[in-house]
């Protein structure tokens, strides 16, 4: 006979906040304990954003800890668990977007450089190229005066565009009309001088067409790969995804740490503008229906199937 447990005699449930991660409970003992310990839980987490949002330099993570009645291992793991970043990337990505803001509003570098918590210019300038891509007063200028090579030609798939920062490659653009990719690109650089490629620049635009045809051979060619700190997270994700293999949503979830963000995983996937490269492809949901793709579910199932007919050859 199975033995039988008396809820009766069950030890309390934990208080010490993150210990909530005992065994499932048996039926019969009163599940609203943990719906408020999780709930708890959110609350402490959403706290930690604001200090973290209100402080001038990232917060310690054992004061963080402390200030929430957790030891910083188990703070550490509820803040991912429920924001979808680190305490410390959520801090960067935080001041990242206080930069912007303030280089939009304020009349000089130097003062959009205090407002968004920096104590000189010398670390503003030293993030500036993560958080932002180009230095500052580009940035304020809406990256004027950015200037993009670009090309568009054929493949397999129909029309591509191919541009390219002094950074690296910044777009893959695929689509049925070469004139609308570049109205594309236009409107993704507002402010920056498209170039016409010249003839190292077809060349580049050469090796990325013979990538997107056979996505095993690689791509030796750097990217500017511009997005929020979570969706580089996810990008960075895709990428480690061989070919002729598949992910779902939310997987790419668990994989980054962050297993209740499925639908920001599907919604970085759809701003991801480095097409194969970046292989949103890869990507499925969890029926393994091809879903949704910005070039087309039709490109997506034939860049599958053609990545699948490689691993099997």
């Amino acid at each position: 006979m199975e033995p039988t447990m008396n809820a009766a005699l069950l030890p309390p449930h934990p208080a010490t906040p993150g210990a909530d991660t005992a065994l499932p409970l048996p039926p019969g003992v009163d599940r609203r304990r943990r719906t408020a310990s999780k709930a708890q839980r959110a609350a402490w987490v959403a706290e930690a954003c604001r200090r973290i949002e209100t402080a001038d330099t990232v917060p310690d993570l054992a004061l963080l800890a402390a200030q929430a009645g957790m030891s910083p291992h188990h703070f550490h793991r509820a803040f991912k668990a429920t924001v979808g970043l680190t305490p410390r990337a959520y801090a960067i990505a935080h001041r990242a977007r206080r930069l912007r803001s303030a280089l939009g509003e304020t009349a000089t570098i130097t003062e959009a450089m205090y407002r968004a918590g920096f104590g000189s210019s010398s670390r503003l300038y030293e993030a500036s190229d993560a958080m932002l891509g180009m230095p500052p007063s580009t940035w304020r200028e809406g990256g004027r005066n950015t200037e993009i090579r670009f090309a568009v030609g054929q493949c397999s798939l129909g029309a591509i565009a191919v541009a390219q920062t002094t950074r690296g490659v910044c777009a893959i653009l695929l689509g049925d009309d070469p004139e609308a990719l570049v109205r594309e690109l236009q409107d993704q650089f507002p402010l920056a001088h498209l170039l016409g490629g010249d003839a190292g620049f077809e060349r580049t635009v050469a090796q990325v067409i013979g990538f997107v045809e056979a996505p095993r051979l690689g791509l030796d060619l750097p990217l500017d790969v511009r997005g929020t700190a979570f969706q580089q997270r996810v990008w960075q994700a895709l990428r480690a995804i061989p070919p002729g293999e598949t992910l779902t949503y939310a997987q790419i979830a668990e994989r980054i740490g962050a297993p209740r963000a499925v639908r920001a995983v599907g919604q970085a996937c759809a701003a991801n503008r480095i097409a194969v490269a970046i292989p949103c492809h890869r990507v499925v949901r969890r029926d393994r229906d091809l879903s949704g793709y910005r070039w087309g579910v039709e490109r997506k199932r034939a860049l599958l199937e053609r990545e699948a007919g490689a691993r099997v050859g």
